[in-house]
């Protein structure tokens, strides 16, 4: 069996705060195969958005491992971690954060111009994703002139411009209508799919939860299957 995208076990994370210390994770454990959508789901505050920067190494743990394709990730540097989250993982947040005076074309090319692509190369990849996402007439247009699930779609692309293993997303439909949100989720797992990429999606959307592999809830500082 091959090895799993992501393997977390035993993270912990304390937060220091005016009120003394706060444990928001006590131990959680997970693993992520490719190909795999797996939803993780938990009230506000319950971790979960701690759990994802911590994969992502946007964030050390407390205490904890964290492998990315076998890799263990806690005594990399600064430099190695941030070319991991480069080329290797994608995110995708509740708040799309496109650059607003760039294209979505070149919103979507831009990470794989900081990867060292030719611009040339980087354009033919983001319109390629940008098609596959149903925005093939709206290459040039800003994000101020796209509406809210188009721009979360060019948002996804950006994510996966650099083909990367894992993609984390945080709310992703958090913002959106329930129409936009469904559109928007099934754009992101038919990319998954075809991908291959290992996908671990926080949301509040339990709706979206019924199409995914399976759902992890964040509970006591734990992560446990959803009852």
């Amino acid at each position: 069996m091959s090895e799993p995208i992501l393997t977390i076990e035993g993270l912990r994370r304390t937060y220091v705060t005016g009120q003394g210390p706060l444990e928001v994770l006590k131990g959680a454990s997970l693993t992520l195969d490719a190909g795999e959508i797996v939803g993780l789901v938990g009230p506000s505050g319950s971790g979960k958005s701690s759990l994802l920067h911590a994969a992502g190494l946007l964030e050390r743990p407390t205490a904890g491992r964290i492998r990315f394709m076998g890799k263990d990730c806690g005594a990399l540097d600064d430099r190695v971690r941030t070319q991991i989250r480069l080329l290797g993982i994608g995110f995708v947040y509740q708040f799309h954060h496109l650059l607003p005076e760039f294209s979505a074309l070149d919103n979507v090319a831009l990470p794989a111009l900081i990867a060292g692509k030719s611009r040339a190369e980087a354009r033919a990849r983001a319109e390629s994703l940008l098609t596959d996402l149903g925005l093939a007439g709206r290459l040039h247009h800003q994000p101020g002139q796209l509406s809210g699930g188009e721009q979360q779609r060019v948002a996804v692309a950006r994510a996966l411009t650099n083909r990367p293993r894992l993609l984390l997303a945080d709310e992703p439909t958090g913002n959106l209508d329930p129409a936009s949100s469904e559109a928007v989720f099934r754009s992101l797992r038919d990319l998954v799919r075809s991908t291959g990429v290992a996908a671990l999606i926080a949301t509040h959307n339990l709706e979206m939860t019924r199409h995914m592999d399976r759902v992890l809830t964040v509970r006591d500082g734990l992560v446990v299957p959803r009852a």
